[in-house]
């Protein structure tokens, strides 16, 4: 059991390792954890927020690959600090997949207040989910 839960460890930190790419400063990955498996094709919106005027300005958008990953927000020779938010519009991947859910979009905001890679992943069920920054 020991060797199977190292196993385990050695294989998230690998995918952590690879998922991102290094001429970009912010990540994101979605782990559908009703079934265990990655969310592909969630449409994620990044905003960046500007505490002047007190709006959001939109960044990008992108759809998360086959592993439910979003490698490449924010080219890094960008200055790439202040506060962002990322949604993540489930209501589809839910209603793709037959389920019904309770979130029809969650939204997540963080600040960047240095040049560090940020991987901001959530762990998905239809009637919950949680986030954290990762690396």
């Amino acid at each position: 059991m020991k060797s199977f839960i190292l196993t385990i460890l050695f294989t998230l930190l690998s995918i952590g390792t690879f998922a991102q790419k290094n001429n970009f400063q912010l990540s994101t990955h979605i782990l559908d954890i009703s079934k265990g498996v990655p969310a592909p094709g969630v449409k994620i919106k990044l905003e960046k927020y500007n505490e002047q005027s007190k709006i959001w300005s939109p960044i990008d958008e992108k759809s998360t690959d086959a592993s439910g990953r979003i490698p490449d927000f924010l080219p890094s020779e960008k200055e790439n600090q202040g506060i962002f938010k990322l949604t993540y519009y489930t209501k589809d991947y839910f209603k793709k997949n037959n389920t019904e859910s309770f979130y029809p979009f969650i939204e997540v905001v963080f600040e960047i207040k240095d040049k560090n890679h940020y991987h901001v992943p959530i762990t998905l069920s239809p009637y919950g989910y949680s986030t954290y920054r990762g690396s």
